[in-house]
């Protein structure tokens, strides 16, 4: 399902209201996982996308998920905010900088 609103995203350029714009579905078909499009509410933006419009954005939606990935890895990094202003307070803004920069460098977006 992940890879089907990621697909979405893409295709809009955008992040829809997965509860009110677009509402996906899941069939399980022989506990085969069967993601669609159950209601699409945004026609005045952009007409529902067919199967292959999607099936052409699989790298896209790929990108999107890796890079939300390591969004989630640096956000785990950089600790709460508590945290980053303790470093501030304790070691100053180049050290915080310094530290932050390093997590993105070594956890780089596609």
């Amino acid at each position: 399902m992940k890879n089907l609103k990621n697909k979405i995203i893409a295709y809009l350029g955008k992040t829809p209201d997965f509860d009110k714009d677009v509402i996906l579905q899941d069939d399980m078909i022989d506990n085969v996982s069967k993601p669609y499009i159950a209601e699409w509410n945004i026609s005045s933006e952009k007409a529902k996308p067919t199967d292959d419009q999607l099936n052409a954005l699989e790298s896209e939606a790929t990108k999107l998920e890796n890079n939300n990935q390591v969004v989630a890895t640096r956000k785990s990094l950089y600790g709460t905010p508590e945290e980053q202003l303790e470093i501030l307070v304790e070691q100053g803004v180049d050290k915080l900088i310094e530290r932050n920069t390093k997590i993105k460098t070594d956890n780089p977006k596609e």
